[in-house]
């Protein structure tokens, strides 16, 4: 049980800390696309820049799971890549189908990454909110205001600029 602990943390510290360089790099590399691509100045681009948001977090989610896989190969809880990425996709984002399991040795290492996926997936919907909100299609103030006109549900108050 102290291997597994001791393990699993390691294993999540790992992951915490992928998980806040990616999003940090995310928000960069958004930030230099939406003013280089102009991005933020019409709806079909705050959209695009939302389904590359997340595409990205995809791409940060795969590289945590590759890690636990990883970790299922080198303790030898699991006898191949494909089985421990399987393994490791259902159980980081808490499907866990069942099929294949970790020797009794290392289950509790398994539970860890459960908690471990649930918590850094609500971190992501956290951030694609903020995204969103602050400069994506669904920007606070433009969705739910049934008073304003289509035409004019772009613009934010006082600037009389539709495409701001």
């Amino acid at each position: 049980m102290t291997e597994n602990l001791a393990l699993g943390t390691a294993v999540i510290s790992a992951t915490v800390l992928l998980h806040t360089v990616g999003l940090i790099a995310v928000t960069h590399l958004m930030s230099f696309a939406r003013i280089w691509f102009r991005l933020h100045k019409h709806e079909f681009g705050r959209t695009m820049a939302m389904i590359a948001t997340v595409l990205a977090l995809f791409i940060v989610h795969a590289v945590e799971i590759w890690l636990w896989a990883l970790v299922y190969i080198a303790i030898g809880s699991l006898p191949n890549i494909e089985s421990a990425l399987y393994f490791s996709t259902t159980t980081f984002s808490t499907i866990g189908y069942g099929d294949i399991v970790l020797s009794s040795d290392w289950r509790l290492l398994g539970s860890l990454e459960g908690i471990s996926g649930l918590l850094l997936i609500g971190w992501s919907t956290a951030y694609l909110v903020a995204a969103s909100t602050r400069h994506g299609p669904l920007r606070v103030g433009e969705h739910f205001d049934a008073t304003r006109p289509l035409a004019t549900a772009n613009t934010r108050a006082g600037d009389g600029d539709p495409f701001a």
